[in-house]
């Protein structure tokens, strides 16, 4: 055979077995994830010759669907759009799908495998074909409350409320938010997508989920749970030092203020949390080691993510070389981070006798009757031994008996107020409580606006009280 014809068939050979093996890998193992995809034009228009299923908490709809005059279903958000906005997300003609829009697109749309049984039942009585509903864990109360102590005062951040003993998501509010609305009526969508993509603090994105930053002293909750699980108990000894100097290092750590704790000297580690002293924590944590705090971390679900239908980033420690970066970790800076989903996670862990819930935003799958089609069950996820959630709650206990607001309720409570970028940055600032089965997380960045001396017991507390009120906490 002509050598040229042998190269050339030996050629068409390969490109032929090439194309056989991308076309095995997309049609075996990447069918379900490009049918899925909100980009998927045939796929979406699928989706919008079926009903969609409702999107629902506690009662009031949230995401419905009307048909237009092409025949084709278009989406509604009835309820308070911009409050529910960054979990309900939208689904746009144009700019696909995001939020539980996305995560449950193949229930409300009804191709999930789950609802074979029911789409089946519903072909044989000559019945169309319709997406299944979603009802939330959102208390609407609560989510509301949230969303209003952030978006009045004109706050970035978020806010997360949730029942510890189920993990049930009571409240994810965002700030600043967005209307799903804008973003669906192809009338408004291109000119508000411009806006909502060039605005100051990210408006489309959740930031309760999927945003990570430095906790600060909310942090300081993980390195007790290390000590307390390596010998130290509320009454034992800790520097009370106005500053340390890092191992290694002629960096200097001082306490907020540049404050002695308790008069300096050294004190209890329950005054040292009591009154968030930095200085006894860097020390505490380098004493317990970083295996000791990784761990706790890991108990309290930093760096995990939850299958929320929801987006969510992992958080971490990042790299831990040295003593002094021990140091400054345990106090929630240098490279921690964690996003509000997780805070709030850490302190229902508390509240729940050291056992951490998977948090979770659908409570039930209903059908177009309304029947129940599924129901989540609450799972465990692993956290800390009950006399150590114990110990730390009279610490968060003493803790917002020490916070700026106090109202003489016994809740237990820890604040934060992360430094970041330079001296000059506002910090950001947190709060995390729980009472009564119900735990909220606060964030506010950049000090709400009231410059590099906000702290977390000025700024956040006041709405974590607010939204553990409106949820019941209280």
């Amino acid at each position: 055979m002509n050598r040229s014809i042998r190269i050339t068939s030996l050629f068409s050979l390969i490109l032929i077995l090439v194309l056989l093996a991308n076309l095995t890998w997309i049609q075996g193992f990447r069918d379900d994830e490009l049918a899925q995809n909100p980009l998927n034009g045939r796929g979406f228009f699928e989706m919008k010759s079926t009903p969609r299923g409702q999107i629902s908490a506690g009662g009031q709809i949230l995401a419905e669907s009307h048909q237009d005059e092409q025949g084709f279903y278009q989406r509604d958000y009835v309820t308070d759009p911009e409050a529910f906005g960054p979990v309900v997300g939208y689904l746009s003609d144009i700019y696909g799908a995001a939020g539980l829009e996305s995560g449950y697109n193949s229930v409300l749309n009804g191709s999930d495998s789950s609802l074979f049984t029911s789409q089946w039942l519903d072909v044989i009585s000559g019945k169309p074909t319709h997406g299944a509903n979603i009802e939330l864990t959102i208390d609407p109360t609560a989510q509301e409350a949230a969303y209003e102590q952030l978006s009045q005062s004109g706050y970035e951040g978020a806010v997360v409320a949730l029942r510890p003993s189920t993990g049930e998501v009571l409240a994810m509010a965002s700030s600043p938010s967005y209307d799903p609305n804008q973003i669906v009526d192809p009338a408004t969508a291109e000119d508000a997508w411009a806006e909502y993509t060039t605005q100051d603090g990210a408006p489309l994105l959740n930031h309760a989920t999927q945003e990570s930053l430095p906790p600060g002293s909310i942090f300081k909750i993980i390195t007790t749970t290390a000590a307390l699980e390596n010998g130290y108990n509320a009454d034992s000894t800790v520097t009370a030092a106005s500053e340390v100097t890092l191992p290694g290092t002629n960096t200097t750590l001082t306490n907020y203020g540049g404050q002695t704790c308790a008069g300096g000297g050294t004190t209890t580690l329950l005054t040292a949390f009591s009154l968030s002293c930095n200085t006894a924590f860097v020390e505490t944590g380098i004493d317990v080691g970083v295996d000791a705090l990784r761990a706790a971390a890991e108990d309290f679900g930093v760096g995990q993510t939850y299958d929320l239908g929801l987006d969510n980033v992992p958080g971490g420690l990042g790299e831990i070389p040295d003593d002094a970066a021990l140091g400054q970790s345990s106090i929630g800076q240098r490279d921690v981070e964690m996003n509000v989903l997780q805070a709030a996670v850490m302190a229902g862990t508390v509240s729940n006798g050291g056992v951490r819930m998977e948090p979770y935003l659908v409570s039930r799958v209903t059908g177009q009757d309304l029947s129940e089609l599924s129901t989540h069950q609450p799972k465990s996820a692993g956290g800390i031994e009950p006399e150590i959630a114990e110990q730390l709650t009279e610490l968060m206990r003493a803790s917002e008996r020490n916070t700026s607001g106090y109202a003489g309720v016994e809740i237990a409570s820890k604040t934060g107020t992360a430094e970041h970028g330079d001296e000059d940055t506002p910090p950001h600032t947190w709060y995390v409580a729980f009472n009564n089965d119900i735990a909220v997380a606060v964030l506010v960045k950049n000090g709400g606006g009231f410059g590099t001396s906000a702290t977390g017991g000025q700024v956040a507390a006041p709405i974590g009280r607010a939204v553990l009120q409106a949820a019941g906490g209280f």
